[in-house]
């Protein structure tokens, strides 16, 4: 799932391009993708692009229209989309269930882009609104971790008193904006702290830690992302992953082997040494630790 830093490269990239072009036409080929019909898609035909915004892992591209009024396309490319730019965009005629794109967004100088999804489950979502906060997922979302006002005394306040995973903490969007499964394996691998522990145990130390590991594995991400195009943008954030996605590897801090947790439809990976004190955390299907 493309998570804070690749969703900001694509913004970085869509910022760089496209604004000051029109919207010649926008085409909803999987119509499931779009949440909304008020204002109608169409109405972002001969809209004039004024810039792109993230919002957590939304992507905003903000549009004036002829009258002066502003629209909003926001989406969300959930676990497996992607955002696909081209230069020239293809002339071919995208057909409903025919490819993966979802949405083909074209633009005034022969550019454009496509939003993509793989597989069968499908849960990329467009919207077309006046206001950006009128998207729920939008309106929904808690603080980014990287905003200057997000402080350890924020991060600290989101884990007082909550008895969950801290795992689960760090993905949960009204809480901490821009975190998916990826980012909170690095982010916990580098604060050497177990994705079970409860984040109401977390004392003073313990959240000051995990808020640099925070700040530091985003930031890393994010310089690694800058100015990449979106082709590369993927590659670039497999190479950054130290635990995530490498089960049976080695851990790059102490050389133990990076263990996975698996669930219904993903997986953390975590390494013993760095994280559980060397215990190994049962697969969650077992719903208990291994003594």
């Amino acid at each position: 799932m493309p998570e804070m830093p690749e969703v900001q490269g694509l913004v970085d990239h869509l910022a760089g391009r496209a604004p000051g072009l029109y919207v010649t036409t926008v085409t909803v080929t999987n119509i499931a993708a779009l949440k909304t019909y008020d204002p109608p898609v169409h109405a972002l035909h001969g809209t004039r692009i004024v810039g792109f915004a993230r919002r957590g892992k939304f992507i905003d591209m903000a549009v004036s229209t002829t009258e002066g009024d502003d629209l909003h396309l926001v989406f969300h490319l959930a676990k497996a989309g992607w955002l696909r730019w081209y230069e020239a965009l293809p002339k071919t005629v995208v057909r409903p269930g025919k490819s993966p794109i979802a949405l083909r967004v074209a633009l005034s100088d022969g550019s454009g882009f496509d939003l993509t999804e793989a597989g069968t489950k499908k849960s990329l979502a467009v919207s077309v609104v006046r206001d950006v906060a009128d998207v729920p997922g939008v309106a929904r979302l808690g603080p980014d971790p990287l905003d200057p006002a997000f402080t350890a005394e924020t991060l600290a306040g989101i884990v007082e008193g909550r008895r969950t995973q801290i795992k689960g903490v760090l993905r949960d969007q009204s809480l901490i904006a821009g975190i998916g499964n990826a980012y909170s394996d690095e982010i916990l691998h580098a604060a050497r702290m177990s994705p079970y522990a409860l984040a109401s145990s977390l004392d003073a130390d313990a959240v000051a830690h995990l808020y640099e590991a925070m700040r530091a594995t985003l930031t890393e991400a994010l310089e690694a992302a800058s100015g990449r195009p979106p082709a590369d943008l993927k590659d670039a954030k497999r190479r950054g992953m130290k635990v995530h996605a490498r089960r049976g590897q080695a851990c790059p801090v102490c050389g133990d082997e990076v263990h996975s947790v698996f669930f219904a439809d993903n997986s953390l990976e975590y390494c013993p040494t760095c994280q559980t004190g060397g215990r190994l955390l049962a697969d969650r299907r077992l719903s208990r630790l291994v003594k």
